[in-house]
């Protein structure tokens, strides 16, 4: 598998609104995204941070990745 992307807060959460989510709150340096469903609701939580560690980087992407086709993940992580 190819390298990660060194992506910032910013451009995931962009990526993350066009999939459907939503920034429902700020609690300090993590923004929290939710998408209801049909009555399910899924969340999502991204650190504000300019520069992301390649570790928080790979955990978005785990969490991200049960709600959001991985082929459509790839195109922003990788």
């Amino acid at each position: 598998m190819p390298k990660l992307r060194n992506i910032g807060h910013k451009e995931i959460i962009k990526f993350l609104e066009q999939q459907g989510f939503v920034v429902d709150r700020q609690k300090g340096s993590h923004i929290v995204l939710v998408r209801i469903i049909s009555f399910s609701k899924q969340v999502l939580t991204v650190p504000s941070h300019a520069n992301l560690d390649k570790g928080t980087i790979k955990a978005i992407y785990n969490q991200a990745s049960r709600f959001v086709p991985e082929s459509e993940l790839q195109k922003l992580f990788y």
